[in-house]
């Protein structure tokens, strides 16, 4: 073999040597049965074809590579951003594996979260056995201040009633009776993982809000003048929390993050392992109802949540995913009305120097077209900010969009010359997207890890500002909210298009008239 403790190869060039090729070729012909290869082109080229295009989009009963995930991936998000806080998924211990792996693959950091662990038995009888022992066995072990419990779609076939079973537990000693367990119900078969956000954060403000399932007196509220703000389901979370912390600071706020995962998943390297790290804590999260306001800064990551809110007597602002100048602007402002004093000079400087920049760049971004996929929210704010670039967002798709995401698209798109040809395409998915980038090409691709195939199918540059991105490292330490967020939204757009201008420039004495050194 061509591989030895005296000669290790990487995995990259360790299957091009010859005995694994000759593995493959024999693999190919006596095992897989494939059709003839002209007959496998010939359909690929078909599927690049306006006609495919058409029987892709008729399709209603089938997705093929969805671009969102499952509700109980956005509660194990919120449950990470509670200080001392594990989340509790009733359900299949193999879907916990896989929130698990989900965030860590992303973060780089070690992702905390326990199952109930339903097998068959629990699927015919009920998980109350499950639930009182795993609560005993979280309770024991690991030691949290609270347990955020959530379900996977086996619990929520069968109808289990977590308010019921965690009553239950209690009485049986899994927990004390005064101990905290916020639960909601986040069935993976509808929504997505923006909608299992919603639905956990929801379902912790109101346990302590409104009385604690019973065993306590809801909560009055005593108006102040501090400001909640919540992030929403975010990949950029580490970065961005600083950002948004360090703005709030400028202008002196009391601001109280509602759900902060940024610390746990930045944890250091240095001997001590941290199951917990920050947070928001149970003090701030009974304070926050006392808010003058709550700032929604992803408005289809927390539709439940602001409308329970505002019922409990606070303005709500509900922003959507704001980057770039204008989008940072309403965010500034906002904080300045609601509070009364002036935008800080620091936060003018910066927008001046973003504004600077983007003229510095604009020629080489101005009238280039991009296909962008992800969550509504982050859509909204990609696609006001391409526009202010002079760019031409072209094709919108969010496979959890709803038609009224797709209206404020639209309206997005309508106020600015440059975005006359976008089209917007809710509800569906990253085969659609395929089709639509063989049939109406664009410069480049924003998406996720995921968008990487399609890059090499289409020969469509990839953007990766999406959540997840596994195939990059460290992305997520760095804000993409803010002025100075927006710098580095800027500078990945420019990165991209001068590697894919050098990239087509390279070959000597025929494309390297425009392999410059000055760009």
């Amino acid at each position: 073999m061509p591989q030895n403790a005296d000669k290790v190869i990487d995995h990259e060039l360790l299957f091009r040597e010859p005995e694994y090729q000759e593995l493959f070729t024999n693999k190919k012909q006596n095992f897989e049965y494939n059709h003839p290869d002209a007959k496998v082109e010939e359909i690929r080229d078909w599927t690049k074809s306006k006609e495919y295009r058409d029987k892709n989009f008729a399709r209603d009963s089938l997705v093929v590579n969805p671009a969102k995930a499952c509700q109980p991936l956005g509660a194990v998000f919120v449950a990470n951003g509670f200080a001392k806080t594990l989340s509790f998924v009733h359900g299949s211990q193999g879907c916990v594996a896989y929130y698990r792996s989900h965030f860590s693959r992303h973060f780089k950091e070690p992702t905390s979260c326990v199952s109930s662990s339903m097998t068959e038995d629990a699927a015919v009888f009920g998980g109350l056995n499950n639930m009182i022992d795993g609560l005993a066995n979280t309770y024991n072990l690991y030691k949290p201040d609270m347990i955020a419990v959530s379900t996977t779609c086996m619990a929520e076939v069968i109808g289990d009633d977590l308010n019921a079973f965690i009553k239950t537990s209690k009485e049986k000693g899994s927990v004390p009776a005064e101990f905290d367990v916020p639960f909601a119900h986040t069935p993976a078969f509808v929504g997505s993982h923006v909608t299992g956000y919603d639905n956990a954060l929801l379902g912790i403000l109101q346990h302590f809000w409104d009385g604690k399932s019973g065993a306590a007196e809801p909560l009055k509220r005593e108006p102040g003048e501090s400001i909640n703000f919540i992030g929403g389901f975010d990949g950029f979370v580490v970065g961005n929390m600083k950002e948004i912390r360090r703005i709030f600071d400028l202008f002196g706020v009391d601001a109280t993050i509602l759900c902060d995962p940024s610390e746990v998943w930045n944890t250091p390297t240095d001997g001590e392992f941290r199951m917990f790290e920050g947070g928001t804590t149970k003090a701030d999260i009974e304070k926050a109802l006392n808010a003058k306001a709550t700032i929604v800064f992803q408005q289809y990551s927390c539709e439940k949540t602001a409308k329970y809110i505002a019922e409990k007597g606070q303005e709500v602002v509900v922003l959507n995913s704001p980057i770039g100048v204008s989008g940072t602007d309403e965010f500034v402002m906002a904080i300045s009305r609601l509070t009364g004093k002036p935008v800080p000079a620091q936060l003018e400087k910066e927008r001046g120097q973003l504004v600077d920049a983007m003229a510095d760049s604009q020629a080489h971004l101005h009238g280039k077209k991009y296909a962008l996929y992800g969550d509504p929210d982050m859509m909204l704010g990609l696609t006001q900010f391409l526009l202010e670039l002079g760019a031409e967002p072209t094709h919108i798709l969010a496979t959890n969009g709803t038609e009224d995401w797709a209206t404020k698209v639209r309206a997005v798109l309508e106020a600015s010359p440059y975005g006359k040809d976008g089209k917007v395409y809710p509800k569906r998915d990253l085969w659609h997207m395929r089709s639509l980038l063989y049939t109406e090409p664009v410069d480049f691709l924003i998406g996720n890890t995921y968008g990487k195939y399609l890059e090499r199918d289409t020969g469509t540059p990839l953007i990766r500002m999406v959540f997840p991105i596994f195939d990059r490292h460290h992305y997520h330490r760095y804000p993409i909210w803010g002025y100075e967020g927006a710098m580095r939204t800027l500078v990945m757009l420019l990165d991209e298009f001068f590697e894919t201008l050098d990239a087509n420039t390279i070959v000597p004495a025929k494309t390297d008239y425009s392999y410059d050194i000055i760009r």
